[in-house]
């Protein structure tokens, strides 16, 4: 098994002394940070390389990586919205998605596993995942809906770590014992709470994000309980992600019964970070009495900051809901999202473009993008910090939030 004698020796001494447990996963022990995926292209090869390159866990969002490269956008946008144009899109994306995958592993060296996060809610999921798989990445991991047929899709790679992200035991029991008849258990599962994450939450509704099923001291113990029921509790790590921010919330998770946690906003605040510095800055400097929860076009809740769009788009959302019909495609042509509010007419979800309004907030367009964010305060408040400084205060005991 590999240990962490690959770390830079300082960052080595940083997390003996502070007496965290390691995270195995895939063979590989680890520092027990996982930084979380967050399209569109907010981490892309040069966040998740980083991360990588730490020790840690670095993850892509595989969600139209082509807005990162102009020739695969030239390309694509050569077609207009003619009948060739969604083939175009979906073709340059899984072109960009190898070409980041790449990046991002030269960038990391071999010094820590790089993920993709793949939503199961995209049409083009299924791609995705065997793009990623054959271009060498070290783990998959799947949310935003059930990934039951993860493991007919990685059948060929059985060394790539496969990882569900999941929100209450019961969600955990169902995956492990579908995917077990397939011969296969996730290397890792990610639990996410709803009340704490940012982007689309796993709750079904605004009124689920604080149920008690949900809560880190019940969904642990219970999932631990079912995974040693099982016989394969110590072949499942669990990660747990939302809120997460300083070095004391990764010793009470690991307390609690988890391996690891997953971090995405924190990740944002860092120069590395793939988007504009005017993403960085809108979700570093918001607090938490400026971030709403809302439905999104995907039909699930989603927390994000309350900027000019967003505050215009909820106060219109009675006029377009009573609005809403079935549309005879997408306006853009790309078909994102298997189903879609805006696109398929559905009472109760959102009317907008989610992959316009996410590709705004990349390029640092706050009057017309979507940020999302998670709740609580930063590690460094509002200042950008590096990834080799993030990791090191979540590290160390005893820092204050926001502390310079």
């Amino acid at each position: 098994m590999q240990d962490l004698d690959h770390l830079d020796p300082a960052l080595r001494r940083l997390w003996q002394d502070g007496g965290l447990k390691p995270l195995t996963l895939a063979g590989r022990r680890l520092l027990p940070l996982v930084q979380g995926g967050m399209g569109v292209g907010v981490s892309a090869h040069r966040l998740a390389g980083s991360v990588a390159a730490q020790g840690a866990v670095g993850t892509l969002s595989a969600i139209d990586l082509r807005r990162h490269h102009p020739d695969l956008m030239a390309r694509s946008a050569a077609e207009g919205t003619g009948p060739g144009a969604k083939d175009a899109i979906n073709a340059a994306n899984l072109e960009a998605l190898q070409r980041e995958i790449a990046a991002a592993r030269q960038l990391a060296q071999g010094r820590g596993p790089v993920a993709v996060n793949i939503m199961r809610a995209v049409e083009q999921y299924a791609d995705l995942v065997r793009t990623s798989l054959e271009a060498g990445v070290d783990a998959v991991v799947v949310g935003a809906g059930l990934p039951l047929d993860l493991p007919d899709l990685a059948r060929e790679h059985p060394r790539v770590a496969l990882i569900p992200i999941l929100s209450d035991a019961r969600g955990i029991a169902l995956v492990v014992k579908k995917w077990e008849r397939k011969q296969r258990v996730p290397d890792a599962i990610v639990i996410e709470h709803p009340r704490w994450a940012g982007g689309h939450l796993g709750a079904a509704k605004i009124e689920d994000l604080t149920d008690t099923r949900f809560d880190f001291e019940r969904v642990l113990p219970e999932a631990n309980a079912f995974l040693r029921s099982a016989g394969i509790e110590r072949e499942v790590p669990l990660i747990v992600a939302g809120g997460i921010r300083r070095f004391e919330d990764i010793a009470r998770a690991q307390s609690l019964g988890a391996a690891a946690v997953q971090l995405g906003t924190p990740f944002v605040a860092t120069e590395e970070c793939d988007a504009h510095e005017n993403f960085k800055r809108v979700l570093a400097r918001a607090k938490d009495e400026d971030v709403v929860e809302f439905t999104s076009v995907a039909g699930l809740p989603a927390r994000a900051v309350m900027t000019r769009w967003l505050r215009n788009y909820l106060d219109a959302l009675p006029r377009l809901q009573a609005a809403v019909h079935k549309k005879a495609r997408c306006t853009l042509a790309f078909d994102c999202l298997a189903q879609c509010g805006l696109r398929d007419g559905l009472p109760g979800w959102g009317q907008f473009c989610i992959d316009q309004r996410l590709a705004s907030a990349l390029r640092g367009e706050v009057d017309k993008g979507l940020f999302f964010r998670g709740a609580g305060a930063l590690p460094f408040g509002e200042r950008i910090a590096t990834v080799r400084a993030l990791i090191e205060r979540l590290l160390t005991p005893g820092v204050a939030l926001g502390a310079v």
